[in-house]
This record gives structure tokens, sequence and C-alpha cells, in this order.
């Protein structure tokens, strides 16, 4: 008699998007006001600063217009996650796995994209003033009209990346490979050297 009640009652109930802790077991999931850290969640506007979200699955998560100054998003999983007018300001996100997020119009004023993956993300009029992307791996990314002033790019990738009307002036550019990236109108690009 029990078990057919707990099984219509458990019936359409899904685990599947929870997060789970080191040991494989399901952790408690973090709620911020009304967003909740899985992923696909929808966080417009939500206030996380100073937030630790390091290493948690957020990709599909919809942070269009959220403040995320100085948050801890390091080794997070960001795929297709959505940034839009977003202000990650100081934001610890070195080694972020980030394949198709879109960061278009984004603040990224000195945040730590160390190694991060950046595959086909879109920096489309972000800026990234004095951001830190050593090392990390771009191929196909759009940074289309992007602001990169003063930003360390030591050793990143810009494989098949669109530069064009982005500024680099003054970023540091030391082993720094373009191939078949596109800068027209780019500023500080390799076409001025």
């Amino acid at each position: 008699m029990l078990r057919p009640m707990l099984s219509a009652l458990l019936a359409g109930l899904s685990i599947a998007n929870l997060p789970v802790s080191a040991a494989g077991n399901p952790a408690e999931p973090q709620v911020y006001g009304t967003c909740g850290m899985w992923p696909h969640a929808r966080c417009r506007g939500a206030d996380l600063r100073h937030k630790d979200l390091s290493a948690l699955d957020l990709a599909g998560v919809d942070f269009t217009g959220a403040n995320l100054a100085r948050a801890d998003l390091r080794a997070a999983n960001l795929a297709g996650a959505i940034f839009d007018g977003a202000d990650l300001s100081g934001a610890r996100m070195a080694k972020v796995n980030a394949p198709g997020a879109s960061f278009r119009n984004a603040k990224l004023i000195g945040t730590d994209l160390e190694f991060a993956k950046l595959m086909r993300a879109d920096f489309t009029g972000a800026d990234l003033t004095v951001a830190n992307l050593e090392a990390a791996r771009t191929p196909f990314a759009w940074f289309v009209g992007a602001r990169l002033t003063n930003a360390n790019l030591q050793e990143t990738k810009f494989n098949a990346t669109n530069l064009r009307n982005a500024n680099l002036e003054g970023a540091l550019l030391r082993y720094t490979i373009f191939p078949d990236s596109s800068f027209e109108g780019c500023t500080g690009c390799p076409t001025d050297w």
C-alpha cells in the first residue's frame, strides 16, 4: 500500500540537474534569492557579488544583467551560459569551461580567465580591460567590438577568432597566436605591427 503511494508521489520528479558532491552523493543545492545554482536556472538580474560558485555545473544558466562582481567561478562548467550585460568585474574565472557561453556587452574588467576554455564564446561589445586571459583557448570565439586594452593575453590561442573592431591597445601578447583570425578595424592587433 505504501509503495504504490510513494511511487505515485515521486513520479515525474528528477534529480538530474541537482548538484552532486565530490563523493557522488546529492549535495544541498545553493540558492541565492530566487536564483538556484544548477544547470539551466534563470538568474536574470541576480545579485551574486562575492559568491563562491566555484566548480559548480552552471551549464545554460541565464545570468543576463546579473551582478557577479568578484564572484568565484573557478573551474565552473559554464557551457552555453548567458552573461549578456552582466557585471563580472574582478571575478575569478580561471579554468572555467565555457564553450558557447555569451558575454555580449558584459563588464569583465580585471576578470581572471587564465586557462579558460572559451570555444565559440561570444564577447561582442564586452569590456575586458586589464582582464587576464593568459593561456586561454578561444577557437571560433567572437570579440567583435570588445575592449581588451591592457589585458594579459600571453600564450592565448585565438584560433579562427573574430576580433573585428576590437581594441587590444597595451595588451600583453607574448607567445599569443592568431591563426586564421579576423582583424578588420581592430586597434592594436597584429595587422598594426
